[in-house]
């Protein structure tokens, strides 16, 4: 897992994802009243909030295995950058055209550019022989 300072730089923004995603997930899935302002009335509705919480789940195993097993790395800081870069930039899309969110999801917007980025940073700067 974490065994040099190394692999706490190669890792690191891994394992903050999956402690912010997972809770997310079962939010997003459940209950997303309590996080968020939404309130899911149809069946359909539910259905694509599990739906979300099922890839973030997903999605968050990978990144999971890339912490344990150095096969699964590669592809899971690749689909970490993806992920992150994806919501981020998709939020930043919103902001400029929805106009302002809360603060919560203003937090949301610069993690998931820092983690996505930071993960740029790791391939791009070679620390990782991928």
């Amino acid at each position: 897992m974490l065994k040099t300072k190394q692999d706490i730089i190669n890792k690191i923004h891994l394992i903050i994802s999956v402690c912010i995603v997972v809770p997310v997930a079962f939010v997003y899935g459940f209950k997303p009243e309590l996080s968020f302002d939404m309130f899911l009335e149809t069946v359909d509705e539910h259905n694509f909030y599990k739906a979300i919480m099922g890839l973030y789940l997903g999605f968050s195993t990978l990144w999971i295995l890339g912490v344990f097993k150095s096969n699964f790395l590669k592809p899971a800081i690749l689909t970490n950058i993806i992920f992150m870069l994806g919501l981020g930039f998709g939020r930043v899309l919103s902001i400029l055209i929805d106009g302002t969110p809360t603060s919560g999801y203003i937090f949301g917007t610069i993690a998931e550019l820092f983690l996505g980025f930071y993960g740029l940073w790791i391939l791009n700067k070679r620390i990782i022989q991928l």
